[in-house]
């Protein structure tokens, strides 16, 4: 299936690059099959964060500082918090949060913000916790039309689902960690944790901007499970969301990209987060790149 062009005007790139901010670039010369870092890039929140291009920002309720005595323990803040199952008080399963073939519902939560991600658009509302009751804000969203009529009512039922008071069951030790929160009404939410990037390579990430080549290359180092190398350039943005300059040479790149799947014949311009591995191997690049957002996709001809 071909994919529709999909070419965003410097408006609605400013509207993804305005809210960034990031780490310094790297010094000194990149390693074999390392990109080299782009002078001064726009950095951005997290996908969990931020609006996708060609969508205005979210209306979202500013979320009071957690005290001391509320503060969220490390490891909720530390996965990302996949639904697996979701009942009433009855024990009767809530089917509206679960869209066939697409990504569970994903909870982030954050310096007392929680983002609700794999829905149409982004939910995202202030929280507090403590002594093990969650209490949830009002929840508000992108403004993204969505043309699937289960999506729009997953969107919907979690919004007014994920609000009000909760108790929460976290087990930080399980594999893979588990939180289970039941709502003042009996209802009972569980999902399975999974690492985030920034817990697993143990630092903040630098955003670059990588422009991703229609077809990969034959390569002498290709990614595990690969039979080839993408071939990637760095590119630059003002804070205005305007290209700057020439974009980078092209390069193979040695490692995948996290969360990005690659279609062959089909160009992509990706914002990604980099993080230096704790302990690179000899010969093993010395970063990691996890997808932050697709920006551009277009099959070139």
């Amino acid at each position: 299936m071909r994919p529709a062009p999909l070419t965003p005007l410097p408006l609605l790139l400013a509207a993804v690059l305005s809210a960034c901010s990031g780490g310094a670039p790297d010094p000194g010369r990149p390693a074999p099959g390392e990109l080299p870092t782009p002078a001064r890039p726009p950095a951005a929140p997290s996908t969990a964060d931020a609006p996708p291009p060609g969508t205005a920002p979210a209306d979202e309720p500013a979320a009071a500082p957690a005290s001391p005595a509320a503060a969220a323990p490390p490891a909720l803040e530390r996965y990302h918090w996949r639904l697996e199952q979701a009942q009433d008080a009855h024990g009767a399963r809530l089917q509206a949060l679960f869209v066939a073939a697409t990504a569970p519902l994903q909870l982030d939560f954050a310096q007392g913000r929680l983002s609700i991600s794999h829905t149409c658009n982004r939910l995202a509302g202030g929280y507090t916790l403590e002594d093990g009751q969650l209490r949830i804000g009002r929840m508000a969203s992108t403004r993204m039309a969505c043309l699937e009529a289960p999506r729009m009512a997953q969107e919907r039922a979690a919004g007014e689902l994920l609000t009000g008071h909760f108790t929460l069951a976290l087990a930080a030790d399980a594999a893979p960690p588990r939180l289970t929160l039941t709502r003042s009404d009996g209802t009972r939410l569980a999902l399975r944790g999974e690492e985030t990037a920034d817990s697993r390579y143990g630092g903040q990430a630098e955003t670059v901007f990588l422009e991703v080549a229609a077809d990969a290359r034959p390569c002498p180092d290709p990614p595990p499970g690969a039979t080839g190398c993408l071939q990637v350039r760095t590119l630059r943005y003002d804070a205005q969301g305007v290209r700057q300059g020439e974009p980078g040479p092209w390069q193979p790149l040695h490692d995948a990209i996290e969360g990005y799947a690659h279609e062959p014949g089909v160009r992509t311009a990706l914002r990604v987060r980099r993080y230096a591995r704790p302990a690179a191997t000899a010969g093993a690049p010395a970063h990691a790149y996890v997808l932050d957002q697709v920006l551009e996709s277009e099959q070139p001809g």
